[in-house]
C-alpha cells in the first residue's frame, strides 16, 4: 500500500506510523486521516508487529490538528469516511488507535496541539522531547471535540485541569505535562528515538495476549465517549457553517484574536429569555 501524507515502516517487530506533512506542522487533512486509519489497520493485521510508534516528521511538531487551509463551510472537504458532516473520519481514526490490540506509543517532538493533542492522549503511552508543547485550540478557532478529546483528558489530568486546557487554550511544556500525568516521560530530543525503542523492546518482551486484554480493560471505562463523539459530529459540521465559526477561522488565518462578543447568546441550551431578579 502506498501513502502520500504519511510514512509506514516495520522494523524489528515495531511499526512506525509517521505523519509526513512537516510544511504544515503535520496538520491532517481528510486524506491524512484515511491513510492513518489504513496504516493502523495494516499494523493490526501484521503478525510481525507487536508495538506501534506514532509520530510526526521533523523537529517542530508531532501534529497540530486539522489543516485549516482545507477547512470550508461544511468541514474539511473529504469524500471518504463515515463523517461526511465534517469531511474526515476522525472518529474512525480515534477508534482504531484505541482498538488495535497492540500498545501504541506516541513519540512527540514539538507541538501536540488541538487534534494532535487528542491523538497523543488516545495512545497508550507518550514519550516527549524536552521542547514539546501541548494544548487545545478548539474554542479559539471555532471548533471543538465533544468525544474522546475532553473525556479522556479529564480522566488523565482531572476535571479542573482538563477544563482549563480546553477552555483557555493555553500551551503547556513537556515538564508540566509530565507533572500532570499527561505524558509518561521527557527526554532530550536527541535521545527520543533511543528511548522509544527501549520502551518498545520492553513491551515486545511481554505477552501480546496479556497486553491486548489489558488495553481492552483500560478502554472499557471510556467506551461511552464513542457514542458521545459520534453524536457531536453532526452539530460540529453544522457549527462550521455558522458566522461564529467563520469569524474564528478568518481571525486565525490573520493571526488575530477573534471577537466573540456578538455570539454569547448562541451556546447550546442558552436561555432565550433573561432571568430577572425579584
Amino acid at each position: 500500500m502506498s501513502f502520500s501524507d504519511i510514512c509506514y515502516d516495520v522494523t524489528d517487530a515495531v511499526a512506525t506510523i509517521r505523519i509526513d506533512r512537516p510544511e504544515v506542522l503535520n496538520a491532517f487533512r481528510a486524506q491524512t486521516v484515511q491513510e492513518l486509519i489504513d496504516a493502523f489497520l495494516l499494523a493490526w493485521d501484521d503478525p510481525r508487529v507487536g508495538v506501534v510508534v506514532f509520530t510526526g516528521s521533523g523537529e517542530r511538531a508531532f501534529c497540530v490538528g486539522g489543516d485549516t487551509t482545507g477547512l470550508g463551510e461544511g468541514g474539511y472537504g473529504g469524500t471518504r469516511g463515515r463523517e461526511l458532516d465534517v469531511g474526515l473520519d476522525i472518529t474512525g481514526l480515534h477508534e482504531v488507535i484505541r482498538d488495535i490490540p497492540k500498545p501504541v506509543i506516541a513519540a512527540v517532538k514539538g507541538f501536540a496541539i488541538g487534534g494532535g493533542q487528542v491523538l497523543h492522549v488516545l495512545c497508550d503511552l507518550t514519550i516527549a522531547a524536552e521542547h514539546a508543547e501541548f494544548g487545545q485550540v478548539g474554542p479559539k478557532v471555532g471548533s471543538f471535540d465533544a468525544g474522546y478529546g475532553p473525556l479522556l483528558l479529564a480522566r488523565i489530568v482531572g476535571e479542573k485541569r482538563a477544563r482549563e486546557m480546553w477552555y483557555l487554550c493555553d500551551r503547556y511544556t513537556a515538564e508540566q505535562a509530565l507533572e500532570w500525568g499527561l505524558i509518561n516521560k521527557v527526554v532530550p530530543k536527541e535521545r527520543l528515538a533511543q528511548e522509544v525503542r527501549a520502551w518498545c523492546d520492553k513491551l515486545l518482551a511481554r505477552s501480546p495476549f496479556a497486553l491486548g486484554t489489558l488495553k481492552s480493560s483500560f478502554n472499557a471505562r471510556s467506551s461511552d465517549a464513542k457514542v458521545i463523539g459520534e453524536l457531536a459530529m453532526k452539530p460540529l459540521g453544522l457549527f462550521y457553517a455558522t458566522a461564529e465559526s467563520k469569524a474564528a477561522k478568518e481571525a486565525f488565518k490573520r493571526k488575530e484574536q477573534a471577537d466573540f462578543s456578538g455570539y454569547r447568546a448562541n451556546g447550546p441550551g442558552h436561555r432565550s429569555v433573561g432571568v430577572t431578579g425579584t
